[in-house]
């Protein structure tokens, strides 16, 4: 039997269940702050030192969660399919820690800081680099600030040439925990849905473009997306 090319793509729900902060609480804020004062271009231009300090924080708590049974199936359904692309738009490496590879991360990575001269990445997650002090980069002779990897509002989306090529020519496509309102994130499911895959929706509640999909699945991505896979890979042996 030929495999489906399978496309997976996680929001913020998969990883609320691990415990991380969601993007927005009921109050419109994100950890407190204002969207605009903490993840755009021009808070990082205005206070640096407060998205710093922000993203820091973020960055500590990573050591803080564990990977849960949502991510624990997408690594084990990885591993049972030939054509498996995952992409999240979440910036946790909650993915990889539950055995996933090659994970297409569309919004950065917390792991990583970028040097703002010449835009490398770099993994600095020892304790030296999770304080409140400014990180310098290493990768030019004179070290320069680091910014957080992260895509903010008003900037484009990492990797979004693979992005486009996976959605638009797989044959199964998977939303995780995605509240349908990030754009493109939310519009791949459109793209999936005129190449003529058969689109799925894990979600704790129906997100705002769940008609979108053929099969919809609501509850706890940790209890759902197990059961899911293990019927994908059953049909698939």
């Amino acid at each position: 039997m030929n495999q489906p090319r399978i496309v997976v793509l996680t929001g913020a729900g998969i990883s609320a269940e691990s415990g991380v902060r969601t993007f927005r609480d009921n109050g419109g804020l994100w950890e407190e702050h204002r969207v605009e004062d903490v993840a755009t271009p021009d808070a990082w231009a205005f206070d640096p030192e407060m998205v710093w300090r922000f993203y820091q924080a973020r960055r500590r708590q990573l050591l803080e969660v564990q990977p849960n049974g949502a991510h624990l199936a997408l690594a084990l359904l990885q591993k049972n399919m030939k054509q498996f692309t995952l992409i999240t738009q979440n910036v946790d490496d909650l993915h990889e820690r539950g055995g996933s590879s090659d994970v297409i991360h569309m919004h950065g990575e917390l792991r990583t800081l970028r040097c703002e001269a010449s835009q490398r990445s770099e993994v600095r997650m020892q304790a030296s680099d999770l304080t409140d002090d400014v990180s310098l980069c290493s990768c030019c002779a004179n070290p320069v600030r680091m910014r957080p990897d992260i895509v903010w509002f008003g900037e484009i989306p990492m990797h979004m040439e693979a992005i486009l090529n996976a959605v638009e020519t797989c044959e199964v496509f998977i939303v995780v925990g995605s509240s349908g309102h990030v754009y493109p994130a939310a519009g791949l499911v459109d793209q999936a849905n005129n190449a003529g895959a058969r689109t799925i929706l894990v979600n704790l509640e129906a997100p705002v473009n769940a008609s979108a999909f053929d099969e919809i699945l609501l509850g706890p991505a940790g209890e759902l997306l197990p059961q899911l896979v293990d019927r994908l890979i059953s049909d698939n042996d």
